[in-house]
């Protein structure tokens, strides 16, 4: 570059970021490297990018502005919720060109509590929502490890799923309308939360699961429930992963209205906890190959019912040998100390050194064979490693993660071991009619998978609609398609 064009491009990226001041004021608008840091890396440590400023507007309107701005003058838009993906969706490259967008200033939540419904700004963090709605004699049924730092509008992006999703479904379920700023600054209503609405395409669920790639969520409306009025959590120690299937299928036919999640893992996820967690307590006496995290729940009509019911279930799976030991949660208190267990495995995980982890899924009446053949596949070829295997059983969303050896250096590994078994377990999944995504989306981490094992008719339907809505390619760029 010449000096010539570096003192116009200098002067270029000064216009714009006056311009961008006086959309976004002075909390709107950070520049400072220092400052941006925590911005311009995802929650594993695993891309780093830089950024020409932070962009972080308080309103639909600002935000509406400052992307067309951006699109007057060709700047790349990197969108951000929590920044707590796995796939790197939310982190800029490495040339600086773009501005990072955070809408966690954008934090407004009205609740409409006949409608039963909420409209949230993009930026409220899902336990927020949690507890304004609980206020409400409500709830928002979708609940994940990450509920502190993840927002609405990041979980729409993402199409975010968790531990309620065999009785709630996926974001794409609990959505009832958005509001999105498009590649232009043109703001698209999505809104109204109609159960009935024939007037061609459901653009909203386009949008769902696109990655900040189509267009910017500035407003989510999703769809409440009653609140729990009465709970009960269960460990089981069993068997096997067809074992738990069998034990979920029969809470099923029992208890299909009650049972609201159920979770499974190895007792080596469960020895990664105790050892990450000093004050955890195992939950059941001895080892068990495999553990089942349950959750009944029922509403102030059923709630004293519920107990009982639970009960008698679990002592009619026990005569079936359908598990070899249970406990149910004694209070609220032992309760949120079993989901601790649960969620706090990836970061146990992440403590114990360098690991493949895949987010898959597969059909679900697969999911049981499917981790053994995996996991037998692994350990063939390489016996020194370790695999856990953990997630939803009532969805087919398998956490399938290979963990490296005591001592591996971090990079040496994933750029050799690391991929090549990345790729067998992509490739095997896609072989079962699974997805090399369940839950946290493609990001750049997946994108080249994606390309070597989607369909390439949905490929190319994916790159249309993209090179319609934003042909400069400013959004999100590098990510997903």
């Amino acid at each position: 570059m010449s000096s010539e064009t570096a003192i116009e491009s200098q002067a270029g990226n000064t216009a714009f970021l006056d311009a961008a001041y006086r959309i976004l004021g002075e909390k709107g608008l950070v520049t400072d490297g220092e400052s941006m840091a925590p911005w311009l890396t995802d929650w594993r440590g695993r891309y780093h990018g830089k950024a020409r400023a932070l962009a972080q507007p308080a309103s639909r309107d600002e935000l509406a502005a400052l992307v067309a701005l951006c699109a007057k003058a060709g700047v790349p838009i990197v969108a951000q919720g929590g920044n707590s993906g796995m796939v790197g969706g939310a982190t800029p490259d490495e040339s600086g060109s773009a501005l990072v967008l955070s809408t966690r200033r954008m934090n407004a939540i009205d609740i409409d509590a006949d409608a039963m419904i909420a409209v949230c700004d993009a930026g409220v963090v899902l336990q927020t929502l949690h507890e304004a709605a609980q206020a409400q004699g409500l709830r928002f049924p979708l609940s994940l490890g990450g509920k502190g730092s993840a927002t609405l509008g990041g979980l729409a992006s993402t199409n975010a799923g968790g531990t309620q999703v065999l009785r709630h479904g996926v974001m794409r379920a609990l959505v009832a309308g958005l509001e999105v700023v498009l590649a232009s600054g043109e703001v698209l209503d999505l809104a109204a939360p109609l159960k009935k609405d024939n007037r061609g395409f459901d653009l909203k669920q386009m949008f769902i699961g696109s990655e900040g790639t189509l267009g910017i969520v500035a407003r989510v409306i999703v769809k409440l429930c009653p609140a729990v009025a009465e709970r009960r959590v269960v460990v089981a120690g069993v068997e096997s992963v067809h074992a738990a299937r069998a034990l979920m299928l029969h809470c099923e036919g029992r208890l299909a209205d009650a049972l609201e999640g159920f979770e499974i893992f190895p007792q080596s996820c469960l020895d990664a906890v105790l050892a990450y967690l000093p004050d955890a307590q195992a939950p059941l006496d001895g080892k068990h190959a495999w553990y089942a995290l349950l959750e009944f729940v029922a509403d102030k009509t059923a709630a004293d019912a519920l107990g009982d019911a639970v009960e008698q279930v679990l002592a009619d799976a026990f005569e079936a040998g359908l598990l070899s030991d249970a406990t149910i949660a004694a209070n609220e208190t032992q309760a949120e100390a079993f989901w601790q267990l649960r969620e706090t495995i990836s970061p146990a995980e992440k403590a114990k050194g360098p690991a493949a982890q895949h987010d898959i899924s597969v059909p679900v009446g697969k999911m049981p064979d499917f981790i053994e053949e995996a996991s037998r596949r692994v350990l063939a070829d390489h016996p020194d490693h370790e695999v856990a295997a953990f997630g939803h059983l009532g969805d087919g969303n398998v956490h399938f993660h290979v963990i490296a050896p005591p001592g591996a250096d971090a990079e040496e590994w994933a750029a050799s071991t690391g991929k090549q078994l990345s790729s067998m377990v992509y490739h095997l999944v896609t072989d079962w009619d699974g997805s090399i995504s369940a839950e946290h989306g493609i990001g750049q981490d997946k994108r080249a998978m994606l390309r070597e094992t989607h369909d390439k008719t949905a490929l190319r339907v994916m790159q249309a609609v993209k090179n319609a809505l934003d042909p400069d390619g400013l959004l999100n760029p590098g990510k997903l398609v």
